[in-house]
């Protein structure tokens, strides 16, 4: 029997439950237990820090790493929209990890009866690289896709990581490594034109020698996610030789199109406003008028301009004053006949106001309305009020 306690234990038990836990007595530490548990938390802190390796420096910056990134996100949707339309199953296909590596790393990843795929790169206007791209996928999803393409159910096939294919399994992993290589041209057409195509097959991938084991690459992981039932692998390795010259044609590229558009194309904008239409008026004169001479004008009143019958006219085009010119007759027709252009005499007006500021220092002040255009222009129309206007039938 359990043991049965007492009345007085009862009443301890309630009351010690009621006071709450014991507290603990706070014991000061010495100094030097302090500098002690000062030393661990920094350990521990500095425990949280990643470490460079100086024996292997990094080769690519974050920049390139992040258009890696951006290749690669749009390769995992193209591949996506393949493999289902093909295959005819559901599958959700990201990428997983983007790391710069050393080869011996990512060969130290296989077993002994994995098959690795030696992709070629060839580049628009530059043939065929030296260093090839190595791909694999894991045996759950290429067996997988495998009974698709033969008619087989939605069930995702399992196997053991060192599955060794068989003849057949093989002939069939080749036809599906060329639709996931092949996507590979579509994911990099936004920066580059490049083609992708298989090489050969390898069957013992620590034996491949097309690649230094000590040199650097870059490591992309991708992950397969078919139906929600089974999570598969697709590891490309792409070398940093291969890389390093991707990137000089990219950047090339970046440089070639921003001096396209900085392209000084003055002559083809005046090609096409040749055949612009713009209305051309002479104005022979400015003047006042209050609400009520307005309101009592009638036909056969005059208005008078306060400018001689022989003054200049301004030409307009559009709404911008560009001649100035005298009224006459051409083939019993009232004509202007243009004599001078305003932009050019504003011009040379201004630049012999500098010379002469130039020659006498700056010491004296010029005043602000002998230096006005409008000044400028009125002194020249004033000139041109004294010769008279003389239209013969054989000028323009």
């Amino acid at each position: 029997m359990a043991d049965v306690l007492s009345q007085s234990q009862i009443d301890a038990l309630l009351k010690s439950m009621q006071d709450g836990p014991p507290k603990e007595e706070k014991v000061e530490e010495k100094p030097a237990e302090v500098l002690e548990t000062k030393k661990e938390e920094v350990q521990k802190e500095e425990e949280t820090y990643s470490k460079y390796d100086f024996y292997s420096p990094r080769k690519f910056t974050k920049d390139k790493i992040r258009l890696l990134r951006s290749i690669f996100d749009n390769y995992a949707r193209i591949l996506t929209s393949q493999v289902n339309g093909i295959f005819r199953t559901m599958t959700d296909i990201t990428v997983l990890e983007l790391r710069e590596t050393r080869y011996y790393e990512y060969v130290n990843a296989f077993h002994e009866n994995d098959c690795m795929t030696i992709v070629d790169t060839y580049v628009q206007d530059k043939g065929k690289s030296n260093v090839p791209m190595m791909s694999y996928i894991s045996p759950g999803l290429t067996l997988t896709l495998v009974s698709h393409m033969l008619g087989g159910s939605d069930s995702v096939i399992k196997t053991e990581e060192d599955y060794r294919y068989t003849d057949v399994e093989m002939a069939l992993y080749k036809r599906i490594m060329e639709y996931i290589v092949h996507a590979l041209g579509d994911g990099f057409s936004n920066y580059i034109s490049a083609e992708f195509k298989i090489a050969k097959i390898e069957t013992n991938p620590s034996m491949v020698q097309e690649v230094g084991l000590d040199e650097t690459v870059v490591l992309a992981v991708m992950n397969v996610d078919i139906s929600g039932l089974a999570m598969e692998r697709i590891r490309i390795c792409l070398p940093g030789t291969l890389l390093e010259h991707m990137f000089k044609i990219i950047d090339n590229r970046k440089h070639l199109a921003r001096g396209f558009a900085y392209e000084n194309n003055q002559d083809t904008i005046m090609e096409h406003l040749k055949a612009s239409t713009f209305p051309m008026t002479g104005q022979l004169g400015v003047v006042k008028l209050d609400i009520e001479d307005l309101y009592h004008l009638k036909v056969g009143d005059v208005i008078d301009l306060n400018k001689a019958k022989n003054s200049a006219v301004k030409l307009y085009v559009g709404r911008q004053p560009w001649f100035t010119g005298k009224m006459g007759v051409y083939k019993k027709n009232i004509a202007i006949r243009i004599e001078d252009r305003i932009i050019q005499k504003e011009d040379k007006a201004m630049e012999a106001l500098s010379d002469a500021v130039a020659k006498e220092g700056e010491t004296e002040e010029i005043p602000e309305e002998e230096i006005s255009p409008m000044n400028v222009m009125a002194q020249d129309i004033q000139d041109l009020l004294d010769p008279e206007p003389s239209l013969d039938d054989d000028e323009e």
